[in-house]
């Protein structure tokens, strides 16, 4: 199975938070699996830490790549097709990178991990 992690995930993740669930942490760390955290997730954490919401994600937020390598895991870069894809789904979801993410979850066949139900709205798999 191959896991794109939305924001929250990668950052609980990175800071061994226990609002991750055991049965995702155990799911990442399986090492059958492939896990990618998108280049929207580095534009959310970057501009979040520029607006002052995520004080505690200074270092991530400086080098995402990096914390993205040290981890094993790989970046998902966004296309032009996931572009048109994200700004062309219908329904009310606003958030320009929870669209990215569905996008690319639906068009590269990978299993969302996240808490965010609105996902499911759009027929994405979601593990949390």
């Amino acid at each position: 199975m191959r896991l794109l992690l939305d924001t929250h995930a990668f950052l609980w993740w990175l800071e061994g938070n226990v609002r991750l669930p055991a049965k995702v942490r155990r799911t990442i760390e399986d090492g059958d699996n492939g896990v990618v955290v998108s280049a929207a997730s580095a534009w959310e954490i970057a501009t979040k830490h520029r607006l002052g919401k995520l004080q505690e994600a200074v270092e991530v937020a400086e080098d995402v790549a990096g914390a993205i390598a040290t981890q094993g895991f790989e970046q998902l870069p966004i296309s032009v097709e996931d572009a048109e894809r994200a700004g062309r789904l219908p329904g009310p979801h606003r958030d320009p990178f929870d669209r990215m993410l569905i996008a690319q979850a639906l068009s590269q066949n990978l299993t969302l991990v996240s808490a965010d139900k609105a996902f499911d709205r759009y027929g994405v798999r979601r593990l949390w």
